[in-house]
């Protein structure tokens, strides 16, 4: 797939919040995750198996969704971004909102690296 084609799909299932079949479909098996240093909320990881717990223990904590929101990908070169605001309760921090930007690298048809800056 091309960079255009992954950003596709990608939208497709962000849309319907499918996070982890983006995983499954999309991620090469030794994408990296990267978080600001010094969230507190997340830290890097790299693997396909390790990104997944990674996204599961967080998933794990929340104890409700209020809002929300991924705006249309923007595609340059071999890389993706999109926007994502989060508006959820969690047992660990209580109520946060987090507004991002979330910015991807395809490489031979699949997600290689995903970083966030909030």
């Amino acid at each position: 797939m091309t960079t255009q084609e992954v950003a596709s799909r990608f939208n497709e299932l962000a849309g319907q919040e499918k996070w982890f079949e983006i995983q499954d479909e999309l991620f090469s098996d030794n994408v990296k995750s990267i978080d600001p240093q010094n969230s507190p909320y997340f830290k890097y990881a790299e693997g396909k198996a390790t990104v997944r717990k990674k996204g599961e223990e967080f998933v794990k904590k929340i104890e409700a969704v209020h809002k929300t929101y991924t705006t249309e990908p923007v595609v340059a070169g071999n890389h993706f971004a999109v926007g994502r605001e989060v508006d959820i309760t969690t047992q660990e921090f209580g109520r946060i909102q987090i507004n991002e930007i979330m910015l991807y690298e395809v490489k031979d048809g699949e997600i290689v690296s995903e970083q966030f800056f909030y």
